[in-house]
């Protein structure tokens, strides 16, 4: 009984004590792992991209000079802290992004866990590492940051297609 009666207050702190990480929209990670396309969803379900887009205004918050969305509460994305949201770019490519508070290394291990597989495709030069994975035609899975020790943000998305 005795056991019992400091098992609840040591609950207590712990829930107390963990981060509010907050809850994310699974259309983020859909748009984020290439399993959606908001190019898709412009063609066939434009109701779809209409609703995602009054998610972003209510969700997120925007300047009209600035590329990305900025959580107005605490978000995650297959557990890493979401910092920045790139709608309709993927660094020169057209797709979306999300910039996460993690390493590039941790980010990796998010997303092969997710995926179920690893990352092949990876270079690194000019001070940036990159991986890419091809899920299908316009939709290419993509990881970039700086190389250590400045590798503390990491950018994760799916290009559709570059622009030209």
């Amino acid at each position: 009984m005795k056991s019992a009666w400091r098992a609840g207050p040591m609950l207590a702190l712990l829930i107390v004590a963990m981060p509010a990480w907050g809850a994310t929209d699974p259309r983020l990670e859909n748009l984020a792992l290439c399993r959606e396309s908001w190019v898709d969803w412009k063609r066939t379900d434009p109701s779809r991209l209409t609703s995602f887009g009054a998610f972003l205004r209510s969700d997120f918050a925007h300047n009209d000079n600035d590329a990305f969305f900025t959580p107005k509460s605490a978000m995650t994305i297959y557990g890493l802290k979401v910092t920045q949201l790139f709608p309709g770019s993927v660094g020169m490519g057209v797709g979306f992004s999300v910039q996460v508070d993690a390493s590039f290394e941790v980010a990796r291990q998010a997303l092969e866990r997710e995926l179920g597989k690893p990352l092949r495709d990876c270079e690194a030069g000019d001070g940036m590492r990159m991986c890419e994975l091809s899920i299908a035609e316009q939709r290419t899975l993509m990881l970039m940051s700086n190389d250590p020790p400045n590798d503390r943000m990491t950018l994760l998305g799916c290009y559709y297609f570059y622009e030209k």
